[in-house]
């Protein structure tokens, strides 16, 4: 049996976040989606409320991911511990809230989802990404297993498709919002492609407003950065997944306008 999965990039402002909540629900119904992972970090700029979280659920999300911003907001710190669908990264200290991971049940399938982030330029106080992905491997059985890897440096993320070849279903990247041209079956049967890019305002850097980062890289002093206006988009991939193998057949970039 085939299914279909959906992956959606860093969303970035309430902008963004009403951009998912109004085309999520009928991109799943035109690409047959069976289960959706959205990574929700960015809803506040950096990182997102409960109540930011709870919409993200509500709009058509299976599980929520998160990364670099998770306790951007310290009021998620206590709904990470009580919320199976939201994920922080797996390889934060253990003295962090919150779960790395969790299989969820989907009729006769069940879904693995591990949320990771990247030491390399981005978060070096963190454990190494791949030896805690081993060790996550080893615990309970699942159909299907989706990483999302929250990871700055392109090299480390294809570093870790080579390393999960075969192991688990799928493994796409976040953090960087700007997707790449590289989506692929790998040669052993995962589904991957290096950054899903993002959901938010076109006309923007990174979904920020433009004035802002050029003032920053003029010298300038930008203030806090702000989500841009306007239309918006929502990028992403469609992996298909085989259910006799728990590997990938196919990978399609989505980027809704």
């Amino acid at each position: 049996m085939e299914l279909h999965i959906l992956a959606v990039g860093d969303l970035v402002g309430e902008n963004g976040l009403a951009h998912l909540e109004k085309n999520l629900r009928s991109l799943q119904r035109l690409k047959g989606i069976t289960f959706t992972v959205v990574n929700g970090e960015n809803v506040s700029g950096v990182g997102l409320t409960p109540q930011q979280a709870e919409r993200i659920y509500d709009a058509g999300a299976d599980v929520v991911t998160l990364g670099n911003h998770t306790f951007g907001r310290q009021q998620i710190a206590p709904f990470l511990d009580d919320t199976s669908w939201l994920l922080r990264p797996a390889n934060y200290t253990g003295r962090a809230p919150g779960r790395g991971w969790s299989i969820y049940e989907r009729g006769a399938v069940s879904f693995r989802v591990v949320n990771l982030i990247g030491r390399c330029g981005l978060d070096f106080n963190a454990d190494n990404p791949f030896t805690v992905m081993d060790a996550v491997l080893k615990q309970g059985r699942a159909t299907f297993t989706l990483v999302d890897f929250h990871a700055e440096a392109t090299s480390e993320k294809l570093a870790m498709s080579y390393y999960l070849d075969g192991r688990v279903s799928a493994l796409w990247g976040t953090h960087t919002h700007v997707p790449t041209a590289d989506e692929q079956v790998c040669r052993k049967g995962t589904g991957y492609i290096t950054d899903l890019g993002m959901t938010g305002a076109v006309d923007s850097v990174l979904g920020i407003r433009w004035e802002q980062s050029v003032e920053k890289f003029l010298g300038g002093l930008p203030g806090r950065y702000a989500a841009a206006e306007g239309p918006c988009k929502l990028q992403g991939a469609v992996f298909t997944l085989d259910s006799s193998t728990g590997l990938c057949t196919a990978v399609e970039r989505v980027d809704l306008r």
